[in-house]
């Protein structure tokens, strides 16, 4: 059995949390422009509170002996889950479920009533689940998002 364990990112999870992001097969076709350029930055690190799903390493060599499931970052001002990612081998293993239980902690930890989110369509349903609600939509931002994104909104008081 995997243990998942949730951690602070730091400085040196920049590039596989973006390498995590661009490898989803969630954002392969039209939705790819949406994230092409994006990275996640070691200063986006800095300045969020970003946090990491992990399992052990197998083979128990190089690095932390762990390997990246997911993670999230919470933007609290104002307040919004900007960015989360669960690894394609790690869907439907619970991971985005610890993550998002995670995220709410945080959130009313920092005294947060509720936490925005913009979400990719196909991950509505996701979050809806988790108890977020949907309160309408975000237009188009040429030329990178050529659709409408739900706007969910999961209260946290």
């Amino acid at each position: 059995m995997q243990t998942t364990t949730i951690r602070r990112a730091a400085a040196a999870d920049a590039e596989p949390l973006t390498a995590l992001m661009h490898a989803s097969s969630a954002y392969r076709g039209a939705y790819f422009s949406m994230i092409a350029d994006y990275r996640v930055t070691a200063d986006y690190i800095d300045r969020h509170r970003v946090f990491v799903a992990t399992a052990p390493d197998g083979d128990g060599q190089g690095g932390r002996g762990e390997h990246v499931l997911g993670f999230y970052s919470l933007v609290l001002d104002p307040p919004e889950l900007d960015l989360a990612f669960v690894a394609d081998q790690a869907q439907g293993t619970g991971v985005g479920r610890l993550l998002i239980r995670h995220m709410i902690d945080q959130a009313r930890a920092a005294d947060l009533t509720e936490v925005r989110v913009v979400s990719h369509p196909p991950a509505e349903a996701f979050y809806r689940r988790m108890g977020a609600h949907r309160v309408g939509t975000v237009a188009p931002t040429s030329p990178k998002v050529a659709w409408e994104r739900p706007e969910l909104r999961f209260a946290v008081a």
